[in-house]
């Protein structure tokens, strides 16, 4: 990888920006971290300069990215809240790719989502692929990346299935169980997207990692690594929704919005094809199986406290 280039990340404090801005430092990079979160100590001689994620002041947003090289955006939100939906959240990346044009920015990395088409009916799902459509159409030179889910230190959902595994006597799958996940780590994810940085071709490229479950596998699994024996039982969808509805009250937080257990349903993140991760699920559960689980991480609050 070529280096000194200025790279801007949106999210770069985040679950996966943080290890996307890792690397970049790592590798000689002038990283600037779009963000309204307040910054962390990196590890490195190199600062991280920041700006904040200013959509509503999109002279600003330009000047912010005045000779950035490659903007890498990680900037979503996972569900409809009080503070955030996914048609601002659409309307903010629209707003961001045309500042990005503006500013100059040569080429734009983009996180979307796996099977975006399948998933049409969805919220979630039409705006990613929205998204896609408009940088596509952009003009600028792009690499939009599909994971299907992340998993690795502090994820929320393998360390959530977990702790309610440790919490719980039965865990209940939406459904038959059946649909299919396709889940990388996040450092192979941060890597996956950093190698697209120096790129000049417009690709769409899946972000899977070598292990492919059904989600009653899954979780199965997972029990099995924590040494856990537990009843794990079909649930009619909507009586789903209803129960983590009701742990999401007691807890402080969204477990499982409506659509995601349609999306699931809808196998939406079943992917088939080579993997572009090498960290297998079962081996790094193993290895972290002392910890994994042990706190309930909250989405919400990382969302609203960020």
């Amino acid at each position: 990888m070529n280096n000194g280039r200025t790279i801007a990340v949106t999210g770069g404090f985040g679950y996966s920006g943080r290890f996307v801005v890792q690397r970049l430092l790592a590798g000689g990079h002038v990283v600037r971290s779009l963000s309204n979160s307040a910054a962390p100590q990196v590890s490195s001689a190199q600062p991280v300069i920041t700006h904040p994620l200013c959509f509503e002041k999109p002279a600003q947003l330009t000047e912010a990215l005045s000779g950035v090289d490659t903007l890498i955006n990680t900037y979503w939100v996972r569900f409809n809240y009080r503070f955030f939906t996914h048609a601002q959240a659409v309307a903010n990346s629209q707003v961001l790719f045309n500042c990005a044009k503006a500013a100059g920015v040569r080429r734009v990395v983009h996180v979307s989502i796996s099977n975006p088409d399948r998933g049409q009916h969805l919220e979630y799902f039409s705006g990613k692929a929205q998204l896609e459509s408009a940088l596509t159409a952009s003009g600028l030179s792009y690499s939009i990346v599909r994971p299907a889910v992340l998993f690795g230190h502090d994820d929320i959902l393998i360390n959530n299935i977990a702790w309610f595994l440790r919490h719980l006597p039965v865990f209940g799958v939406p459904g038959n169980g059946r649909y299919g996940i396709r889940p990388i780590y996040v450092e192979d994810f941060a890597d996956l997207l950093v190698s697209q940085v120096q790129g000049t071709v417009n690709v769409t490229l899946d972000a899977i990692g070598p292990e492919s479950f059904t989600f009653r596998e899954l979780v199965e699994t997972l029990a099995r690594i924590l040494g856990l024996r537990r009843m794990i039982i079909s649930v009619p969808p909507l009586l789903s929704y209803w129960v983590t509805r009701l742990l999401g009250a007691w807890l402080g937080d969204v477990i499982l919005t409506r659509e995601e257990i349609q999306g699931l349903l809808a196998n939406t993140l079943a992917v088939e094809g080579r993997a572009t991760g090498t960290t297998r699920l079962t081996e790094w559960a193993a290895r972290e199986h002392r910890n994994l689980g042990r706190r309930y991480h909250n989405e919400l609050n990382r969302r609203i406290h960020k």
